[in-house]
């Protein structure tokens, strides 16, 4: 049985591991890439693996692990897969998951369209998200702003 001061340190000891985990799941955050041209994707880390298919220059892809040369990504469909490390961009983009995103020239949903995006377009990430909104690039060079939860990649 525990008297209050037991009760007291047992208490504290939960509160410390349970902050500790809490922080723990904060410092990872998710970490996305973007293909550099196409790429082979395939079922284990070794080109002497299974091709499962190939994915478009500029795909968004989440990272999951890293190895050596090979990464274990994540496509915008879901898949999980490999990739060599070599086929990965520093550039980023992200690409459209609404049926069509307005990208916008300002920030907010009463500025002027510039330009609509339709479902899958690659758009390349100009500046960090911020309040809800990601700065955007298309390839023909028309920039401008779209809601975050129009594409996937961020």
């Amino acid at each position: 049985m525990l008297n209050a001061y037991g009760l007291r340190r047992h208490l504290g000891a939960v509160l410390v591991l349970a902050c500790g985990l809490g922080a723990g799941g904060v410092a990872h955050a998710i970490e996305y890439r973007s293909v550099a041209a196409p790429a082979i994707l395939y079922d284990v880390p070794s080109d002497k693996g299974k091709r499962l298919f190939i994915v478009s220059a500029g795909t968004p892809v989440e990272v999951v692990v890293t190895l050596d040369k090979w990464i274990k990504v994540r496509d915008p469909g879901g898949a999980i897969t490999w990739i060599e490390r070599s086929a990965l961009a520093t550039k980023r983009t992200v690409q459209v998951t609404a049926t069509r995103a307005l990208v916008r020239k300002q920030p907010t949903e009463s500025s002027a369209p510039v330009f609509e995006a339709a479902k899958d377009v690659v758009l390349e990430l100009a500046d960090a998200p911020a309040e809800g909104w990601a700065k955007v690039r298309h390839v023909d060079g028309a920039s401008g702003y779209v809601r975050v939860n129009e594409v996937w990649g961020l």
